[in-house]
Order: structure tokens, then C-alpha cells, then sequence
């Protein structure tokens, strides 16, 4: 599997005591994992990287809780895809029953990740089947490429006729090298192709930064979708993560670290360059110390090496970090880096 991936029998690097925190935080004994800063509801998104940390921190029965949530609370659609957004206030929960693909993407990732670590071909079974449901429904022609549309209402059906939408941090890269093994029939290191090049291209734009939402100009460039945010922002932070994982390219990383510094990332308005935020919680800051050790050896402050838990999503990412930093980058984790 991809780099910084917990394969069978692979021992967990999570420490215990980060689990634990991780788990009072952000998961509810019925295993709904809750998105802190949002108003406290629950999302495709945030069950599928509960599933994945649950793999990674080798705890089958906080799986079991968080799935069991999952397959009953948000899978409900026909297809067999996961409705996105579940809020605790409203009746019925579910409100709004639209697919997230990244959600989806990684909620079969967990499963797969599941079957594999605990030779349980029931989980496998369904992770092969959620992939084959991705790649027959939700992957679209974009000049040529074959691309990941963000969902399956809303984003190549627009009335302006503009689209598709694409959504570059919807690329789980690791998760697309599993599903190349669970359904061979689709085309998967294509649409791991068009992710790179996503960020390829945006390197030709002034900050050389991925608009969140974008779609495609006429030459092939890439351009902030209309009716979207004009940011580069809590989306795209993803984006750098999801290469160091998977082991790509590390020289596409530069534009994610020149936008950066020591206080961590920003939302950034990827027209002119204007910082518009700062996002600078522990997980966000580690992304970047993990960017600049695999750039040029500058070791993890000491303060990044253990998990701090803010919000669910920064807390989230800073595990996947801790992940991939402990188990592909050890000498990023110690004062002998160089």
C-alpha cells in the first residue's frame, strides 16, 4: 500500500493516549465522529476518516461502533452511496442527502484498510463494492481527464452550463491505489493522474495554489468556480497531506509550503495572493513542518510531534500526519534529521 498506510498486521504508531483523546474529543459511544467546529454535526467526511484513524490506531471495536453509524445513519441512498450531512438538532437527521465523493472515497478506504488489517472479507466485500459504485457514477471527462465529481447532484448539471466542478482535494490518493486492487475494471491510476495535474496547472497561477472549487478554461488552465468561495482554504489544506501519504512528487509541494509559514497555512485568495485567514491550529501547523522536513530535512517542533486536540477536522489531520511522519519519515520526529 501507499506510503504512511497501516497494512495487515502493521502495528499502530497512534499512541494510546492520543487515541484516547481523539475519542473523548470527537467520538460518540454510537460512533457518530463529530465535526467540532460545525455545529457539532456529523458527515460523510468525518465517518470515513474515523474508520481510517480506527485502522491505523488498531481499534476494531471503535470501527465497529463508528460503521455501525455509518451503514445506518447515512447510507440510505439507492445507490449505495453515503448521504453527507447529519445534524444532531434537526428531524429527520439527515439533512441533506446529496453524496460528498470524498466521502464516500474514504469510508470505502476505511473498509478496505479493515479487510486488510483484520482479514475480514465482509469489510472488503463492501469497500469493493462502494469503489465500483465511485467509479461507474461519480468520475467524469474534464478536457480528456478523468476526473472525480464532487457529488452526484450540483456540480455537472449546472444550468450556466459551466463544469464539471472539481473539488482537487477530493484526490484520497492512497485510497485510489487500493481501489485499483478492489475493482481492476476502472481506470484508477487515470484518475490519480488528473489529481496531480490539477496541481500541476495551478502552479501557472499566481500563488500557484488550487482554487478549493475550480473548474477547467478552454486551454486547459484552472479557474475559481463561479458561485463558489474564491479561496484556497480548509479544502485544500488536504491537498499537500494527501501527496506526502501517497508518496508523489514532492517538488509539487512548494507552492503549499511558499503560501505558508512557521504560525502554519492560510486561507488565501489564489487570484491575487491575499492571506484572508490565518489556519493555524497544531494539525494544521504539522502539514506544513512535515512539507518542509521531506523539503529540506528542518526537523518536527517538538511541540507538532504529539497530537493536540482542537477541532475534530485539525485533530483529524494531525493523526493522518503523525501517521504517515512516524511510520515513512522517522528522522523528521527526532533532533538527529538532517
Amino acid at each position: 500500500m501507499a506510503a504512511g498506510v497501516a497494512g495487515a498486521n502493521a502495528a499502530s504508531v497512534i499512541l494510546a493516549d492520543e487515541w484516547k483523546s481523539y475519542l473523548q474529543g470527537f467520538v460518540t459511544e454510537d460512533g457518530r465522529v463529530v465535526d467540532t467546529a460545525n455545529n457539532g454535526i456529523s458527515h460523510s467526511e468525518s465517518q470515513g476518516y474515523g474508520l481510517v484513524l480506527s485502522v491505523l490506531a488498531d481499534d476494531r471495536a471503535t470501527f465497529e461502533r463508528v460503521w455501525s453509524f455509518t451503514k445506518t445513519e447515512l447510507m440510505v441512498r439507492d445507490d449505495g452511496l453515503a448521504g453527507w450531512r447529519w445534524d444532531p438538532a434537526a428531524s429527520p437527521n439527515l439533512t441533506d442527502a446529496n453524496n460528498a465523493t470524498d466521502g464516500d472515497i474514504l469510508i470505502a478506504y476505511g473498509l478496505a484498510l479493515a479487510g486488510d488489517a483484520w482479514s475480514e472479507t465482509s469489510f472488503t466485500d463492501r469497500a469493493r463494492e462502494i469503489a465500483t459504485t465511485i467509479g461507474s457514477s461519480m468520475l467524469v471527462e474534464a478536457h480528456g481527464m478523468t476526473a472525480i465529481l464532487p457529488g452526484a447532484a450540483g456540480f455537472n448539471d449546472r444550468a450556466d452550463g459551466v463544469g464539471p466542478v472539481l473539488n482537487p482535494s477530493y484526490w484520497v490518493f492512497e485510497a485510489l491505489t487500493a481501489f485499483a486492487k478492489l475493482d481492476p475494471s476502472i481506470d484508477w491510476n487515470a484518475v490519480s493522474e488528473t489529481g496531480i495535474e490539477l496541481v500541476r496547472r495551478a502552479r501557472l497561477s499566481k500563488t500557484g495554489l488550487p482554487p478549493d472549487w475550480l473548474v477547467l478554461n478552454d486551454d486547459g488552465t484552472v479557474r475559481p468556480a463561479p458561485d463558489f468561495p474564491i479561496e484556497f482554504g480548509y479544502n485544500g489544506i488536504r491537498i499537500p497531506l494527501y501527496m506526502m501519504r501517497a508518496g508523489i512528487n514532492p517538488v509539487l509541494l512548494e507552492p503549499f509550503r511558499q503560501n505558508s509559514d512557521a504560525e502554519g497555512l492560510y486561507k488565501i485568495d489564489p487570484l491575487t495572493g491575499e492571506r484572508l485567514e490565518p489556519i493555524s491550529e497544531p494539525g494544521y501547523r504539522l502539514i506544513v513542518a512535515a512539507m518542509d522536513c521531506i523539503s529540506n530535512g528542518t526537523v518536527v517542533p517538538e511541540e507538532l510531534r504529539t497530537l493536540s486536540p482542537t477541532s475534530y477536522y485539525a485533530a483529524t489531520l494531525q493523526l493522518l500526519t503523525l501517521d504517515y511522519l512516524r511510520r515513512s519519515q522517522p528522522s523528521c520526529m527526532t533532533q538527529a534529521a538532517s
